[in-house]
């Protein structure tokens, strides 16, 4: 039926076009002309369209009665209309033509169905009738609807409810609401309104863990979640399940995720987590995740998440479930390795648990790191001159004395200088200019030097235990006492992250810690921390307690309370035990005021923290109990135990807690405020957007809060970019490091050293360089500088104690605790490090990791192969096979990575097991590769 003549569609009239006539301009002012040349802008194929679409609706709405329109007439008449929608095409600046044309009618569409819907008793024609017309509404409601009343949903609902009564009246009926024929545009539209339906129903009093009230949502959700993935639209069939929270229905789908798509799936899902407030929601996404790893049988990449939500008892499980690729197990033993995970391999089909049990053990790593250093030339033994490079200073004067100290800096702190220096640029390298070739170095230090001076020998064979200990072995026997001590606590700094089967850490320093000797015990301590960080051995622990527990009175006592209780936060790092946390709380609690407000109290409060590190809400029981107790240590205890729980997690609510504790104006009694700063930097590490976030905070906090929070300042922006010398930020911090307050240019000073960790960065030295001559008349600022020389140049380069690996997924805790260990430090300079307690700083040994490449094949042995290096791009979420790496170069491995790079191999010869070009990484030849012919 033709549209009457009298039918006046005004609502077409488009009043900013100015209509076009074949051959003048006319402007007119009646409206029925305005129709006639709206009419005549039309091109045929249009008019015709728009035609046929008025004849089909007038022929459905049948107005005048007529008996001869029945509904199969009515049925086609819609099935047009159907079909010109769907086969419509838009683009992005104009509207499909068909929904253009319609959009007048769509209160007279909606009526109609209303009149439909009063109907009780309906044939099946009728019923198909009204549930394609709740389609075709559906559609024009994404555009003309009320947003607030969902009414596309609403549409979309019935039209679906019509086609479950159908399937019921006729089993064998093809219909059905086929919801992707209607588009990508129409479903990313539904999507949105089915997460504001479901919130809405929640907030009505639905309860979110039973189906029943949302069952009419989630059949939906089941149509567009394999839509989605089937069309490459991942993130957003992810989005919606978070939305509805029912993320485990993607395990479910027997379609849809497979090898060629899983990967994006994963990584939106690994990036999503980032964004999860609630713990719960946060450890669902990346068990999800871990799930589809698992599913795809890439348990190495299943190892990655299990590692990042803390959760080792998986271990077992993926080992247990990978026996059949032996190359992939040892790559998992290597990510351990890195990770510094105590897991003993019990026994394989092959029998070759011995071999995975030493990778875990990182017995080797010495050997591949001087490898790597003989391959890149750089074994020769530096001494701390070459590293001040006192000739290059402007004006030579001061320090091109023997001692390389300041005219007024005593020999005794340059010295010490320089024992810190030359261990820590030789770190690894097992040779070195001052106590190698003979023990006159260590006599020309005296109590303390003495004692970092012979612990220095355990940083320069590091990792090679072996040798080590027989270089260490004859200072373990000195008459001197702090010679003794030194070596107890090298013995432990010499197996750091290596596990021997000997054992040799816990026997020989066994009978330091029940000695008498105050030194000793602080040294043993200390050595066990460190060479058993992130291990949870119970034997250790045992050593430890009774120290912390220790109930005399005195300020060589709590010293040793200290460290113990800091050292059982190395060996428990984010293991949450309750019998060390407990121990550490009580301790707390039963402490007299004179012993809390001891220099080194702070470390029992780190310990505690350390325990907790990256683990949240399971940390809510301690805090209460912390805030029972009645000293201002009380304030500082919180402060660091919730900062340590939500590190890396990026938590806003958190950070705004920190900020909060910041604002209250304090002069003194403001650790917690330092803390509290620190921390704001800790939770937002390796989160991008909350980083930069933090960046602006500092800026705020410099101008307008108070000495204390200043002087946290440089501390925090360094735990932001550890190992990551940022222009930006050693802008800021080589201003902060001339602040004519001498904490805060301190701090920067350190900061700038950490920022730089074994980068070798020119521009930096050049800065540090300019400091010493700057400082020269200040003994502690130039050894500030010093320690920062030494943390720049740490391990000739080759190393870094950025504590994120895995292509910054995963964060190693022994690492963190090392660095936090320092930070802690720099809260009271001139009571620690400045002091008698200096060989703190070998607590960063925990930090320390080779940042090399090496590709092996599967017995280990170096395969030179051609990688391409380059800075990281996020590719989350984008279409196709986007690069992941920017301004690259081409190396032949092995290589250098630096924090923000990465790595992809360079050639089609080879297939790496790992999907993180870092460390160690196993390759085979590729089956499918073709040698080019040559031409």
């Amino acid at each position: 039926m033709a549209p009457k003549s009298n039918d006046k569609p005004v609502e077409l009239t488009a009043s900013t076009t100015k209509p076009k006539d074949s051959k003048k301009k006319t402007k007119s002012k009646g409206g029925e002309s305005d129709i006639v040349e709206e009419e005549n802008a039309l091109s045929e194929e249009d008019r015709a369209l728009k035609e046929r679409l008025e004849t089909c609706i007038s022929t459905l709405l049948n107005t005048a009665n007529e008996s001869s329109v029945t509904i199969p007439i009515r049925l086609t008449a819609l099935n047009v209309i159907c079909d010109e929608l769907k086969s419509a095409t838009s683009s992005m600046t104009s509207v499909p033509k068909p929904l253009k044309f319609l959009r007048p009618k769509y209160d007279v569409l909606k009526e109609y169905y209303g009149g439909l819907l009063a109907e009780k008793e309906m044939g099946e024609e009728d019923l198909v009738l009204r549930a394609r017309l709740a389609d075709v509404l559906a559609v024009l409601a994404m555009t003309l609807g009320k947003h607030d009343e969902r009414e596309s949903l609403k549409f979309k609902l019935q039209s679906s409810k019509d086609y479950k009564t159908l399937a019921t009246l006729n089993p064998t009926t093809s219909l059905s609401s086929n919801l992707g024929s209607w588009g990508h545009e129409f479903v990313r539209s539904l999507a949105g309104e089915i997460g504001q339906e479901y919130n809405s129903r929640i907030l009505a009093g639905s309860d979110p863990d039973t189906d029943e009230p949302f069952a009419d949502l989630l059949g939906m959700v089941d149509e567009i979640v394999p839509f989605n993935i089937a069309h490459n639209a991942e993130a957003e069939a992810v989005d919606l399940l978070i939305e509805v929270q029912r993320l485990k229905k993607i395990l479910d789908l027997n379609e849809g995720v497979d090898e060629k798509n899983y990967r994006r799936i994963c990584l939106y899902l690994i990036k999503t987590a980032d964004f999860m407030s609630d713990p719960d929601d946060y450890a669902e996404v990346l068990e999800t995740a871990y799930e589809l790893f698992r599913k795809q049988n890439q348990y190495f990449d299943a190892l990655r998440i299990a590692l990042r939500m803390g959760n080792e008892e998986a271990i077992p499980e993926l080992f247990s479930q990978c026996t059949s690729d032996k190359l992939m197990t040892k790559q998992m033993c290597l990510l351990l390795a890195r990770q510094r995970i105590n897991y003993v391999v019990e026994s394989t089909d092959d029998g070759d648990e011995d071999t995975l049990n030493e990778i875990i053990g990182n017995e080797n790593l010495s050997e591949e790191f001087l490898k790597v250093a003989q391959d890149l030339d750089v074994m020769d033994a530096k001494t701390p001159e070459d590293i001040y490079k006192s000739h290059l200073a402007e004006t030579g004067g001061f320090s091109r004395r023997k001692d390389a100290g300041g005219a007024v800096v005593d020999s005794a702190r340059a010295n010490l200088a320089s024992t810190y220096v030359n261990a820590f640029v030789n770190a690894g390298f097992g040779q070195d200019k001052l106590m190698t070739p003979d023990n006159d170095w260590l006599y020309k230090n005296k109590d303390h030097g003495m004692m970092a001076a012979s612990a220095s020998l355990g940083l320069i064979q590091l990792w090679n235990v072996e040798e080590g200990l027989a270089q260490i072995d004859k200072f373990l026997y000195s008459s001197e006492e702090y010679v003794k001590a030194g070596a107890a606590l090298a013995v432990g700094i010499l197996s750091s992250g290596v596990r021997n089967d000997a054992d040799p850490t816990i026997a020989l320093l066994d009978e330091h810690i029940n000695g008498d000797s105050h030194i000793m015990k602080c040294a043993a301590c200390t050595g066990l921390g460190i060479a058993y960080a992130g291990s949870a051995r119970e034997d250790v622990m045992e050593l430890i307690l009774p120290l912390v527990e220790q109930e005399n009175s005195g300020p060589t006592t709590m010293l040793e309370v200290s460290l113990a209780g800091l050292a059982l936060g190395m060996i428990y790092v984010g293991k949450c035990d309750d019998a060390v946390g407990g121990t550490i709380v009580q301790r707390l609690m039963e402490a007299t005021d004179e012993e809390l407000d001891h220099s080194h109290a702070k470390f029992l409060c780190l310990g505690l923290g350390l325990l907790f590190l990256g683990r949240m809400e399971k940390a809510e029981a301690m805090l209460e109990a912390l805030r029972t107790i009645e000293h201002k240590i009380s304030k500082l205890a919180v402060v660091v135990l919730e900062t340590c729980a939500y590190a890396g997690s990026g938590n806003v609510l958190k950070v705004q807690e920190m900020l909060h504790q910041c604002a209250e104006h304090l002069e003194e009694d403001a650790e917690h405020q330092m803390a509290a700063v620190i921390g704001i930097g800790l939770i937002t590490m390796g989160e991008e957007v909350g980083a930069e976030m933090a960046l602006r905070s500092f800026e705020h906090l410099l101008h307008y809060c108070e000495l204390p929070v200043k002087r946290a300042v440089p501390l925090a922006l360094g735990v932001l970019n550890i190992s990551n010398p940022d222009f930006s930020v050693i802008d800021q911090l080589s201003r902060l490091s001339h602040d004519p307050d001498a904490e805060i240019s301190q701090n920067a000073i350190m900061a700038m050293g950490l920022v730089s960790a074994g980068t070798n960065n020119s521009r930096v030295a050049g800065l540090m360089r300019q400091l010493s001559e700057f400082y020269s008349k200040e003994a502690g600022h130039v050894f500030c500088v010093r320690i920062a020389q030494a943390m720049l140049h740490m391990g000739k380069g080759l190393m870094t104690l950025a504590p994120m690996h895995s292509d910054r997924l995963i964060t190693s805790g022994p690492a963190l605790g090392g660095v936090l260990t320092l930070l802690f430090s720099c809260m009271d300079l001139k009571n620690t490090l400045l002091d008698k307690t200096h060989y703190l700083l070998y607590y960063l040994t925990c930090a320390m990791n080779p940042r090399m490449l090496i590709t092996v094949n599967e017995d280990l042995s170096w395969r030179p192969v051609t990688v391409r290096v380059g800075q990281a791009v996020e590719t989350v979420g984008q279409a196709g096979k986007p690069k992941t790496i920017t301004g690259f170069q081409t190396h032949t491995t092995p290589v250098l990575i630096s924090t923000l790079e990465r790595a992809e191999l360079g050639t089609e010869e080879v297939l790496s097991v790992s999907s993180v070009l870092e460390g160690i990484v196993i390759v085979k030849d590729n089956p499918d590769y073709e040698v080019p012919e040559s031409t």
